[in-house]
């Protein structure tokens, strides 16, 4: 009895995840039906990708069932324009026959210059913008090509702008020209107008990587290994945090969390695991929108567990969605799993993770 008893606790406070159907009444199949619910929680905070061309029905299934917020798309994913658009169909006929009133969240990184998933806008790099004879409509045109290009597709978020601020020539993110400015106030004023170009024509945009990667140098990639960034708090706060203030008052509706380690914020773990990373996120600019974490098979992390370890770490810390971007569906589920386990078994705050899928489900929403 005391086992069921907390368990519809944990249900109560589940109460308004705005799961359609998902209700539990009276005690029979009480903890069967909190499985499911559970299930369905967990699996909206997790975004899939998919290896080749054709997206397997393991994902299909899953999207199907309502466990899915959402899917990323790469270049292996990507034939032609035609292509994907129909890809994109296709999920989305998958998501109508869920109970899930919410459309999926469809995004890929279009940054520009090198880092592009699809064909076409924009064609300038960050770097090419901030050295534009006029940077401010350079950006702007930018995020609108990016914008009306994956929109053309059927795409609703880009994984752009990022924010990071230029330290040094050869440097990570000028080695592939994804920084707009050596100057924060510059690169916060191009990111907010590429923001908002690109929101203004219906693509969510993503604000990345905080608090900043702009001072690791080129062997420092979270990508491939665990980093540590050792930037005094003065400069995180009065260099690299600063471009979000704009970007954020611009209305960007997601930031993504860094995977290196500010021992400045916490030594102990990197951005996207430390709950005191997140809180100086929505402290400091105020933002109230969706946080994801960066590639959950980061080498970064190669010291935090399983898929589904990392992925519960990342909600403990604050992040509402987890971009599983390995290009193979099993480990999305592993890591929706563990956070429906995680969930059931009292590891995850039903309350905060209400939260979360609160702002989750209002960003889909807005994507009509």
């Amino acid at each position: 009895m005391e086992v069921l008893m907390r368990r519809r606790r944990l249900v109560a406070g589940l109460v308004g995840l705005a799961l359609a159907g998902a209700t539990l009444t009276g005690t029979a199949g009480a903890d069967e039906r909190l499985v499911a619910y559970a299930q369905r929680a967990a699996g909206q905070r997790v975004v899939y990708s998919y290896p080749g061309l054709t997206p397997p029905e393991s994902l299909l299934a899953r999207i199907r069932a309502g466990e899915a917020a959402g899917v990323i798309f790469f270049g292996e994913n990507i034939a032609s324009r035609a292509q994907i658009s129909g890809v994109v169909g296709q999920l989305r006929a998958a998501a109508a026959q869920s109970p899930d009133p919410y459309p999926l969240l469809l995004m890929t990184d279009q940054e520009g210059g090198l880092v592009r998933r699809l064909p076409g806008e924009p064609a300038l790099s960050h770097k090419d913008i901030g050295q534009s004879a006029d940077p401010g409509s350079a950006a702007t045109a930018a995020g609108r090509g990016a914008g009306q290009n994956l929109a053309g597709v059927g795409m609703n978020v880009n994984l752009a702008p990022v924010l990071d601020v230029f330290h040094a020539p050869g440097d990570l993110m000028d080695s592939y020209e994804r920084s707009f400015s050596g100057t924060a106030s510059v690169a916060g004023t191009l990111g907010a107008d590429y923001v908002t170009a690109e929101q203004a024509v219906g693509v969510a945009a993503t604000v990345k990587h905080f608090p900043g990667l702009g001072k690791a140098n080129a062997d420092e990639n979270t990508d491939t290994r665990p980093v540590t960034l050792n930037v005094p708090l003065s400069t995180l706060r009065g260099v690299d945090e600063a471009p979000y203030q704009r970007a954020i008052a611009a209305g960007a509706k997601l930031v993504m969390l860094s995977w290196a380690v500010y021992p400045a914020l916490d030594a102990g773990r990197p951005a996207g695991l430390s709950a005191t990373v997140v809180r100086e996120l929505r402290s400091r600019t105020g933002f109230t929108g969706v946080t994801c974490t960066d590639a959950l098979e980061a080498g970064a992390l190669r010291d935090y567990g399983s898929t589904g370890d990392r992925a519960v770490l990342a909600a403990q810390a604050g992040d509402d969605l987890v971009l599983a971007s390995a290009r193979d569906v099993s480990q999305g589920a592993a890591a929706a799993d563990a956070l429906a386990g995680a969930l059931t078994d009292g590891t995850l705050d039903s309350g905060a993770f209400g939260e979360a899928l609160a702002r989750v489900n209002a960003l889909r929403a807005s994507l009509g």
